[in-house]
């Protein structure tokens, strides 16, 4: 059993926008976003486009969700369909931010992502009253303001926070929902499949599987040494947590760590050269490199897949290879996706590009490599672009294979987190 008496007793929200991009286009169109039908896609002029968000209505009444295409959207007048406007978006989401700080200060502000917030609230009773109290006026304040609705979930961390919003107050009417430690048995453990639990993903739930771990329950009573046997510290987390225990602070990251770089690129076409195929390998190297550089890490492991079109047997692979000397060189990591391709790759069409560098280490705690004297060059020149690129823009440098009918990275630069601007 878990003495929770140890653990802080904090007041938290997770403050989810609904459906945000989605309902963000609705009002700049006059719309109503929890009545109309609307669907924001990747690109209106392709039929197989995503769909990245799509109003509640939409949702209920036609079955359209995230994740679906553009052609399953049927030919109904009612249904609008428009372009992402990431700019929009971030501008929204940036005016939402400073609404919350009329009710807490920025040093209990936490924005987790684009439409979702962590704010702590404890000790602003006498102001603005409890927690569901804060909740509510923050809800209406929104509402009034931006024509949006958000849904709340409340808890003594924010894991429990982020349980209470997504396992809860999403599917109530009021949109608030609070969670206590003595909530957990009857509410947390029940929960199955695990993926339906944060933090848990479909192949962390395979392996639980195969240890005959189905619910979060089990989980919770499953012997710690085990987990941490099987998970190493990721063991030891997912037991704390299916006990609800979450130590994490508001202004850092739920998971304190960035354990790799990646990047997965959806291709606009089919890709059948293999010339072609190794432009946008290169040009994600570059990208998952630069990230890399960034932060001042460097990676002894990269992973490198290829998903094929759905008209291929096979679906793909993707595969790891892990080296010697830790790097965020750009041609060192395209070397290496080379080599795993020329392995795995038999010819199949391509439709979808997935790379990313594991076993991180400080730059700066890596040895330099006394059969590879240019090696230091190599990783200066990599900071030298990236100076040039964050100064002047990310297309102000571009290798010249970008600029072919196979590269993407010239269309992109023009994006907004992926997407339209």
């Amino acid at each position: 059993m878990i003495d929770y008496s140890q653990f802080p007793e904090r007041k938290i929200l997770c403050i989810d926008m609904k459906s945000f991009y989605a309902s963000v286009a609705a009002v700049d169109r006059g719309l109503d976003p929890l009545t109309c039908y609307l669907a924001v896609v990747g690109n209106t002029e392709r039929q197989g486009s995503v769909v990245l968000a799509a109003t509640p209505a939409l949702k209920r009444d036609f079955g359209i969700k995230t994740g679906s295409r553009l052609f399953e959207i049927p030919e109904d007048p009612r249904i609008q369909v428009v372009d992402p406007q990431m700019g929009l978006f971030i501008r929204v989401s940036t005016e939402i931010t400073k609404l919350f700080y009329r009710y807490v200060p920025p040093c209990s502000v936490h924005t987790y992502s684009v439409d979702e917030s962590f704010l702590d609230v404890k000790g602003l009773e006498k102001i603005w009253g409890g927690p569901r109290d804060i909740a509510s006026i923050i809800q209406a304040d929104i509402k009034g303001t931006f024509g949006l609705t958000c849904t709340v979930g409340i808890g003594p961390n924010m894991l429990m926070a982020k349980l209470a919003l997504d396992l809860e107050s999403k599917k109530i009417p009021s949109g608030i929902a609070e969670w206590t430690y003595e909530d957990i048995p009857k509410k947390l453990w029940p929960i199955h499949p695990l993926s339906e639990m944060w933090g848990i993903g479909s192949r962390t739930q395979k392996t639980l599987n195969s240890m005959g771990i189905f619910t979060v329950g089990q989980l919770a009573k499953y012997p710690l040494e085990l987990l941490e046997k099987k998970f190493g510290i990721m063991g030891n987390q997912l037991y704390h947590h299916a006990w609800g225990v979450d130590l994490s602070e508001i202004g850092a990251p739920i998971l304190q760590k960035q354990v790799s770089y990646g990047k997965s690129q959806i291709l606009l076409r089919d890709y059948k050269k293999l010339d072609e195929i190794k432009v946008v390998v290169l040009e994600m190297c570059e990208e998952v490199a630069r990230r890399a550089r960034n932060a001042r890490k460097a990676g002894k492991t990269i992973s490198f897949g290829l998903g094929y079109s759905r008209d291929e047997f096979g679906g793909g692979f993707y595969r790891s290879r892990t080296i010697e000397v830790p790097t965020n060189v750009t041609m060192d990591i395209y070397k290496v996706c080379l080599e795993l391709m020329k392995e795995n790759y038999r010819g199949q069409t391509v439709r979808q590009i997935s790379l990313s560098i594991g076993k991180l280490y400080d730059d700066n705690q890596v040895q330099l490599d006394l059969f590879n004297q240019d090696g230091w060059k190599k990783r200066q020149l990599g900071y030298t672009v990236d100076a040039i690129r964050n100064k002047f823009g990310p297309s102000a440098l571009l290798r010249a294979v970008s600029y072919t009918p196979a590269g993407t990275a010239l269309q992109r630069s023009k994006l907004v987190g992926g997407h339209k601007a």
